[in-house]
């Protein structure tokens, strides 16, 4: 079971070009907009309910939030997926969230999981790097976050599988655009509540709908090692990300305006709009060859 759409539209919802929705009637409205979509999806699916994969982090939070009131908590499952000693924190405080959501929690510790496929598929695969390992660290921490990111989908959609649920996404268009998000990994889910909202306007609903500000004000961040921050893998904060990101995405201007009107360095905007560029293929179906008239539409079959 599947949905057709990844993400809820918002082109009713009152904004403006060159503007975020953060307004409190905007947000009652993009609020009412992604309750009644999450509503419809689950509903057109045939499923029983949605699954969310909780990290303690405000986007997580938000999604399962806006999954309750659109299908009552009795049809959210939210999972604690922790790895790592450090997210221990988190997925505690995705289980308070959750039992103050009143939906059911489950916590699954995933290093035993890791630990079978460093046993199993890395020492197969990369025998002789250990030196070359020791040397990159940081791509040895993006291959097993990567991973991670992995088997944690495969987690929600066992899960999805087994009690006939849809796998709701956690991620953002700040994410989304700039491509920070694993592909198959937390990029595969049958739909993105929140997928059409910057990470400026995650923080206003999330502060519209109640959620503790403890979870607003944290610093964002992928977990793939101590101290890693998303400012920091990005190069920027949200703060200029997200004007950027309007400016050049939704307002189709050129990386030279778009930077004097943030206020930003050139450099750093052109470091983000190759972001945005080169992660493209992680926001698309993989390509086929394109054989004859054979197109991606020939699998959207319907009975009716």
């Amino acid at each position: 079971m599947g949905a057709d759409r990844q993400t809820v539209g918002y082109s009713n919802a009152g904004t403006t070009m060159g503007s975020f929705i953060t307004d409190p009637d905007g947000l009652e409205r993009i609020r009412s907009l992604i309750v009644d979509d999450i509503r419809t999806v689950v509903d057109n699916a045939g499923a029983q309910g949605a699954v969310v994969a909780m990290s303690g982090g405000i986007d997580s939070t938000v999604t399962a939030a806006l999954a309750v009131e659109a299908l009552g908590s009795d049809r959210v499952l939210g999972l604690g997926l922790p790895c790592h000693k450090a997210e221990h924190t988190g997925v505690s405080e995705a289980r308070t969230i959750a039992e103050g959501l009143g939906i059911e929690f489950t916590e699954i510790q995933l290093r035993p999981l890791l630990e079978a496929f460093d046993e199993t598929v890395v020492s197969a695969l990369e025998a002789d790097t250990e030196a070359e390992n020791g040397e990159r660290p940081h791509e040895r921490n993006y291959a097993v976050g990567n991973v991670i990111a992995r088997l944690r989908m495969c987690c929600a959609y066992y899960t999805a599988n087994r009690e006939q649920r849809l796998v709701l996404g956690t991620a953002n268009r700040s994410e989304w655009l700039l491509g920070y998000f694993t592909k198959y990994g937390d990029g595969a889910a049958d739909t993105y509540p929140l997928g059409d909202l910057y990470k400026t306007e995650v923080r206003a609903l999330a502060t519209r709908i109640g959620v503790p500000r403890r979870i607003v004000s944290k610093e964002p961040t992928a977990g793939f090692w101590a101290d890693q921050t998303d400012a920091g893998e990005l190069g920027a904060p949200y703060a200029v990300i997200d004007p950027l990101l309007q400016r050049l995405v939704d307002d189709g201007d050129s990386i030279r305006d778009a930077a004097a009107a943030v206020g930003i360095d050139r450099e750093t905007a052109h470091s983000l709009a190759w972001l945005c560029a080169e992660t493209q293929h992680k926001r698309a179906m993989p390509p086929t060859p394109g054989i004859g008239d054979r197109d991606d539409s020939a699998g959207r079959y319907s009975s009716h």
